[in-house]
């Protein structure tokens, strides 16, 4: 495919002579006498890579096109012509947005390594769009799946949040998607363009921690071999992510307190105060309040923290939640093992629904998942779920009164409950022959 340019010079002659010497390099060409025709163009024209404009035109600078261009469609790279160009006019026009500023004249060849680059530039900037897009769909509001009222409660409250640069504290338990959340609070501010930095504070002994999130100047301690830019820098114009934040060691709560009351921090081995703009979204599953009652988490820190709190609810709360997660994860694990899932059955959902769910939606994909891999008919039944959602703990427990018969009536028929009413397969599991088991199967009534 041709990448496209536009040239917009009220001089006709030279206009058609560059537009050629371009096309013969297999790039496709528009022309524009003016800068009103030049516009016009590329808002019609989807996909122009580099506009090479000529700053003196007869109705409009071209600075102001650059401009104008900018504004509207700011993947697209200028080159502005001159026909007397200077260094001061250089410079300016580069620190408007032009990619270069060459004089006319020029040698083609130079003009056509500028070119080149400037359509790779304006490529890479699509390609960035793309990406950023992508991450954007990935990790935003609209990815939560769920139609229960909590968890729409929960995301508005998310969504309201978002635009503002206030500390947020979500909480909630192992798996119910705080990360999912912190990142979809990111991707819907004005920060969406800086960094989403993220860091597990319980993931690092205390003197790491201090120099992951802090940095260190070379020489502060042993190993210390160069300068390491810490996690707020890194994040700096962004969002840091301080996951498990109940964690974190009573010695860098006191730091990171400092950090968000000045904005200001010093690193290991410093002497002077580091400046960041930095905002801070903080996870727990731990009961941070209770922490500050018992003495473990500093309160000034933590009702610095909660300013917004938004409490993510567990799974076993929203059952109703449970299919169209089930559905999301099977378009996620579908595509990437290559299995076209076309039916649930009715008992698979149900089991998935009276199911406690103690690692909430994490542990609920990781099921789905599996199920996939294993499923040989494009179809998710009973028989694909691990034994711990088939038979949880506790349920219809075999007390002391009950009988042989009742243990081995209910152990029959949850067998026949696993194997989805294939009877060779129960027989099989049991250790028993079929005829035996429809035996017991009329005994027990269990039809």
């Amino acid at each position: 495919m041709k990448q496209k340019v536009l040239v917009i010079d009220d001089e006709a002659q030279l206009r058609k002579a560059l537009s050629r010497i371009i096309e013969l390099e297999g790039y496709e060409v528009y022309q524009a006498g003016n800068a009103f025709r030049g516009l016009k163009i590329l808002n019609e024209v989807k996909d122009i890579m580099l506009v090479i404009c000529d700053v003196k035109l007869p109705d409009i600078n071209g600075l102001e096109v650059l401009g104008r261009i900018k504004q509207t469609n700011y993947l697209t790279e200028v080159i502005l012509l001159t026909a007397y160009g200077t260094i001061h006019d250089g410079v300016f026009a580069m620190k408007k947005g032009a990619f270069d500023y060459i004089t006319k004249g020029d040698g083609d060849e130079q003009i056509l390594v500028t070119v080149e680059k400037a359509v790779e530039k304006a490529k890479m900037n699509h390609r960035l769009f793309e990406l950023e897009n992508k991450l954007e769909t990935r990790y935003s509001f609209e990815r939560i799946a769920g139609n229960s009222r909590v968890i729409k409660e929960t995301i508005r409250l998310a969504q309201k949040v978002a635009p503002t640069d206030s500390t947020v504290l979500v909480e909630g338990e192992t798996g119910t998607g705080k990360e999912l959340f912190a990142q979809s609070i990111h991707n819907a501010s004005l920060r969406k363009h800086k960094s989403f930095v993220a860091v597990n504070c319980s993931a690092f002994p205390k003197e790491l921690l201090e120099s992951e999130i802090f940095g260190h100047k070379k020489g502060a301690f042993t190993g210390a071999a160069y300068d390491k830019k810490g996690l707020f820098e890194e994040a700096h114009e962004g969002t840091l992510f301080l996951d498990e934040i109940g964690e974190m060691p009573s010695e860098l709560q006191a730091k990171l307190l400092r950090v968000l009351e000045e904005h200001t921090f010093t690193k290991i081995g410093d002497t002077k105060p580091t400046k960041v703009n930095v905002r801070i979204i903080a996870a727990t599953n731990r009961d941070l309040h209770r922490d500050v009652q018992d003495g473990k988490f500093r309160t000034d820190l933590y009702y610095r923290l909660s300013v917004f709190k938004i409490t993510i609810p567990p799974l076993r709360e929203r059952t109703e939640d449970i299919p169209p997660l089930v559905e999301h994860f099977i378009s996620l694990y579908s595509a990437q093992i290559n299995k076209k899932i076309e039916k649930i059955s009715g008992k698979f959902l149900q089991k998935l629904q009276s199911y406690y769910w103690p690692g909430n939606s994490r542990e609920l994909k990781n099921v789905i998942e599996r199920a996939i891999i294993l499923t040989d008919e494009g179809k998710l039944s009973i028989n694909l779920l691990p034994l711990e959602i088939l038979y949880p703990t506790g349920a219809e427990p075999a007390t002391i009164n009950s009988t042989l018969s009742d243990v081995e009536k209910n152990h029959i028929a949850r067998m026949l409950d696993f194997t989805n009413g294939n009877k060779t397969k129960a027989a099989e599991k049991l250790g028993i022959g079929v005829p035996t088991l429809y035996r017991k199967i009329e005994q027990y009534n269990l039809k």
